[in-house]
């Protein structure tokens, strides 16, 4: 066999481990019983040091140097050298001590942070996050010696290739700068129209779920490799073609759960998309998270928070429970998932607002990376910041820092993304529908399969192929540009009200 044969047939066994690794963490924090936690943490650990094991194995490295000297392969198979070495430089920077140590307390930590969340309880998860905090700070510190990143910028690096604090920064300052004014305008704006007239309900959860569904399958979701359920914080997940995403019901109010599940299915879509042929390969995995986010912040907010498409759902809805009057009517609808309102959840946030909720748990997570705050801090500077950006009080910790699942979790420099996701799907929405015009038409009428072709062909299929910057130019003609999103923001709040 070639370098190249050997070094792909290694990676498929490392793909085998992490699609276990995916089934068991899904299985976790969906349906497992509590009482097997401290069984599960073990095995997990087990699994995640083999992982590391195998994916640190000493032959890789001539492996690559082999093959990265053989002039016979092609693009994909070049791509997926440069992916392959650029994990290995970051794995074989771990010791199996510190991935073991991290999966543990990170078990322990999500188990506990559950029960947290319910009490809003910070001081009872204080010494599970600690260690968590403690270990990530370790990772972050070894993964930054061996790249020549800051301990913050390295763990950034695990969820988005090649991202840097300091662009984000500029970024983010400029949106900050931007967004309170902003806000400001289009609640303006919107108080000259009556507000919405309430829905009523309950809304029963097996009917929500059955919309749910039916939704799904009109974005292109493959239910053949996939599935929905309940967690207490939604998530996409699971493995290679078994793709699955969950959401939280709110009997009360079926509008939170219903676009949960479309930004989950905008994440599933992605991963299902991916390249067949390199799906167990470092080419063949998703380009990093802020490509990731935009995929299902373009599906929940670009599309399916669009006149067109409520002009398709709102009749389902109506239909589904039964709801009669003008507070039913499509653009009664549009209204309600275009309402800018500040309030304490992220994931229930308006897309205007939602930017704030970002760039304030980011400021966060940096400062104690670089050990600048206590945590024991955390909920004062949390309910600080969430005066200042959004002017809203805090009223306990549930509806505070602790309603999150990644610090517990170890998604240490994840959050970022999630805005840099934001301003992707706008470019990446904005280029796709001037291309195909068939597009938004298409949405009207419950057809998602042009846009979906669309996003096959210059974002899910190209896997990492491309670097982010390079994929985005190729797909909109420019790379990362604020002032789409920004447009995009005032002709939905303020041009067409």
């Amino acid at each position: 066999m070639t370098a190249y044969s050997d070094l792909s047939a290694h990676f498929g066994r490392i793909a085998a481990l992490s699609n276990a690794i995916g089934i068991l963490q899904w299985d976790n924090d969906v349906m497992m019983p509590k009482g097997a936690a401290e069984t599960r943490a073990e095995s997990m650990a087990l699994l995640r040091v083999m992982r590391h094991g195998l994916s640190t194995d000493a032959r890789i490295g001539d492996w690559l140097e082999n093959a990265e000297n053989d002039g016979s392969l092609g693009a994909w198979e070049k791509a997926n050298l440069r992916e392959t070495r650029r994990v290995w430089t970051v794995d074989t920077a771990l010791p199996s001590e510190l991935v073991e140590a991290s999966s543990k307390a990170i078990s322990a930590c999500e188990m506990r942070w559950r029960q947290a969340r319910a009490d809003a309880d910070f001081a009872g998860l204080l010494p599970y996050l600690t260690e968590v905090l403690n270990l990530q700070r370790q990772i972050g510190r070894a993964q930054g010696e061996k790249l020549g990143l800051s301990p913050y910028d390295a763990l950034l690096n695990d969820y988005e290739p090649d991202g840097r604090s300091a662009n984000i920064d500029a970024l983010f300052d400029d949106l900050a700068a931007f967004l309170p004014g902003f806000t400001q305008e289009a609640l303006a704006v919107q108080a000259r129209r009556p507000a919405p007239i309430a829905l009523g309900g309950p809304f029963a959860t097996e009917t929500q779920r059955a919309l749910g569904l039916k939704l799904m399958t009109a974005l292109g979701y493959d239910f053949e490799r996939g599935r929905l359920d309940i967690s207490t914080h939604p998530f996409c997940g699971g493995a290679d073609n078994d793709v699955r995403i969950t959401t939280r019901y709110d009997e009360a109010d079926f509008t939170k759960a219903l676009m949960g599940v479309l930004h989950e299915s905008g994440h599933a879509l992605y991963e299902q998309g991916r390249p067949q042929a390199y799906l167990s390969q470092p080419v063949g995995a998703a380009r990093g998270m802020s490509l990731h986010e935009s995929q299902s912040l373009l599906m929940e907010m670009q599309a399916c928070r669009s006149r067109q498409f409520l002009a398709y759902a709102a009749p389902l809805m109506r239909e589904s429970f039964g709801g009669t009057g003008p507070a039913w009517e499509s653009e009664a609808m549009w209204h309600r998932y275009t309402r800018v309102e500040p309030g304490f959840i992220r994931v229930d946030a308006d897309e205007v607002t939602y930017p704030a909720h970002v760039i304030l748990r980011y400021r966060l997570e940096k400062a104690l990376i670089a050990d600048e705050m206590p945590l024991a801090e955390l909920p004062a500077a949390w309910s600080a910041g969430m005066k200042s950006l959004l002017g809203v009080t805090v009223p306990n910790d549930r509806l505070g820092c602790l309603q999150d699942i990644h610090w517990p979790s170890g998604g240490w420099g994840y959050f970022p993304t999630y805005t840099l996701g934001a301003m992707t799907a706008a470019q990446i929405f904005d280029a796709a529908c001037k291309a195909e015009a068939s597009i938004l038409p298409g949405i009207g009428k419950g057809d998602f399969s042009p846009l979906v072709s669309w996003l096959r062909a210059h974002i899910h299929g190209k896997g990492s192929l491309l670097s982010t910057d390079d994929l985005l130019t190729e797909a909109t003609g420019r790379p990362l540009d604020a002032s789409v999103f920004k447009a995009h923001l005032r002709r939905r709040y303020i041009d067409e009200v």
